[in-house]
C-alpha cells in the first residue's frame, strides 16, 4: 500500500519540522510549503491526498489557499490549523471549504485522527467523480449524421426546460441515451434520474411501482414503501415503453402530471412531487389510442416535444464511429486488446440491414473482437456477424 501525500503549508519552520517528523512516522509522504503562493502552486502541479493549512501566513493566506483550491480541486480536503482561537473565524474557515479546523497547540492523536477522516471522504469524493465519469462516458451519444446532429439539436433545445418529452424509435436505436442527455444536459442533473420499464412490470404492480404504497395495502406489503414519483421528486422520470401501461395507471400518471401530486396504494393522502417526466416507446401511440389501449389525454400531456430517434439504417455513415466506440468501451469493459477493422470490415458492415439497431451493432462487434483475429476483415465479419 503507498504512502498517503500530505502537502502542510505553514509558515513557522519549527512547526514545519514537528509536523513532518510526526507524518513522516505515521507513514504520509511529506511535502512542504512556506506560504500560501508556494502552496497553490504545488496543489496545482501535484496530487495530494490532503492538505494540512495555515491560516495566518505571508503572501496569501489560509483562507485565499482554501477558496482557491476548491475552485481547482473541489475533492482535496484541506485541514486548518491555527493559534487564533476566534470561534468566528473557524466557522468562516469552515464556510470557505475547510473540512476542519484544530486550534495550536492541537493534540496529535487528534490531529492523525482528523486526517484520516477527511482522507476517507476526499477518498469517497474522487469516487464519486470517478464514477460520473464513467456514467457520463457510457452514455455518450455518437455520431455526426444529419439525422442524430438533429436529434443533438433538439435535446439542447429542449435540455434546459421543464418541457415533457416523447421519445419515439425502435428497439435497440438508443431512447433510453436520449432521455439521460436530456436530464444530463438540465438543472435537474444533480438530483435523481429513475427509470422505469413498463412494459417488465406486472399491470397488478404497476401502480404500486409508480406510486408506492402504504403497509397492509395488499397482500406482500409489509411496509410503506415511495414509488417511482417521489423518488425521482426533484429530477427525471424517465417512463420508458409507456406503450405498454395499463389504463388504469395511465389514469393516476395524468393525475400526476396535471396536479403534481400522487397519492399511495392503499391512501388517500396526497404526496406533492415536482417531477420532470420523459416517456419513450416503440409503439404507434396513435394507433393505439384508436384501438382504445392509450388514453388520448394523456398522450397530449407527454408528446409536448417528440423527439423521433433514427435507426441505425437511417445513419450507415455513423457506422465507422461507433465501431470505433466500441472497440474502446468493449476492450476496456473486458479487459481486452483493441483490435482494428479494415476499412473493408467497416464497408461490410454497413452493407447490412440492421433491425436490432445500435445494440445489436455493439453485440456483433464484441462478438467480432472476442471470435476474429489481430485485424477485423471482411471475412471475419461475414463468419461472425451472423448476418447471412
Amino acid at each position: 500500500m503507498s504512502a498517503k501525500k500530505i502537502l502542510v503549508i505553514e509558515d513557522d519552520k519549527q512547526i514545519q519540522r514537528i509536523l513532518h517528523n510526526i507524518l513522516s512516522m505515521n507513514d504520509f509522504e511529506v511535502d512542504q510549503a512556506f506560504d500560501g503562493v508556494e502552496g497553490m502552486k504545488k496543489i496545482k502541479a501535484n496530487d495530494y491526498d490532503v492538505v494540512l493549512c495555515d491560516i495566518k501566513m505571508p503572501k496569501k493566506d489560509g483562507h485565499e489557499v482554501i477558496v482557491e483550491s476548491k475552485k481547482l480541486k473541489p475533492e482535496l480536503p484541506i485541514v486548518v490549523i491555527s493559534g487564533n482561537t476566534d470561534l468566528e473565524k473557524a466557522i468562516e474557515t469552515m464556510r470557505h471549504g475547510a473540512f476542519d479546523y484544530l486550534k495550536k497547540p492541537f493534540d496529535m492523536n487528534r490531529l492523525l485522527t482528523t486526517l484520516k477522516n477527511a482522507m476517507e471522504v476526499g477518498e469517497l469524493k474522487r469516487e464519486n467523480i470517478s464514477l460520473k465519469k464513467k456514467v457520463s462516458k457510457k452514455y455518450t451519444m455518437i455520431g455526426e449524421s444529419p439525422a442524430i446532429k438533429q436529434v443533438k439539436d433538439i435535446i439542447d433545445k429542449v435540455a434546459p426546460t421543464d418541457a415533457r418529452v416523447l421519445i419515439i424509435g425502435d428497439n435497440g436505436t438508443g431512447k433510453e441515451l436520449v432521455a439521460r442527455w436530456i436530464h444530463e444536459k438540465s438543472t435537474r442533473n444533480k438530483a435523481p434520474f429513475v427509470e422505469v420499464n413498463c412494459a417488465a412490470i406486472p399491470s397488478e404492480l404497476i401502480e404500486s411501482e409508480l406510486f408506492g404504497h402504504v403497509k397492509g395495502s395488499f397482500t406482500g406489503a409489509y411496509k410503506d414503501k415511495k414509488g417511482k414519483f417521489e423518488q425521482a421528486n426533484g429530477g427525471t422520470l424517465f417512463l420508458d415503453e409507456i406503450g405498454d401501461m395499463s389504463l388504469a395507471a395511465q389514469a393516476k400518471v395524468l393525475r400526476a402530471l396535471q396536479e403534481h401530486k400522487i397519492s399511495r396504494v392503499g391512501s388517500d393522502k396526497d404526496i406533492k412531487v415536482d417531477v420532470r417526466v420523459i416517456a419513450a416507446t416503440n409503439k404507434d401511440l396513435k394507433k393505439e389510442i384508436e384501438e382504445g389501449r392509450f388514453r388520448e389525454d394523456l398522450y397530449h400531456r407527454l408528446a409536448v416535444i417528440v423527439i423521433q430517434v433514427p435507426s441505425l439504417d437511417e445513419r450507415k455513415e455513423d457506422i465507422p464511429l461507433l465501431v470505433e466506440y466500441f472497440v474502446k468501451q468493449i476492450a476496456e469493459d473486458q479487459n481486452m486488446k483493441p483490435k482494428k477493422f479494415t476499412p473493408g470490415a467497416i464497408k461490410k458492415l454497413q452493407s447490412y440491414s440492421w433491425s436490432g439497431n445500435i445494440r445489436e451493432l455493439r453485440n456483433v462487434v464484441e462478438r467480432l473482437m472476442i471470435l476474429g483475429g489481430d485485424e477485423i476483415t471482411p471475412e471475419d465479419v461475414k463468419q461472425y456477424a451472423g448476418k447471412e
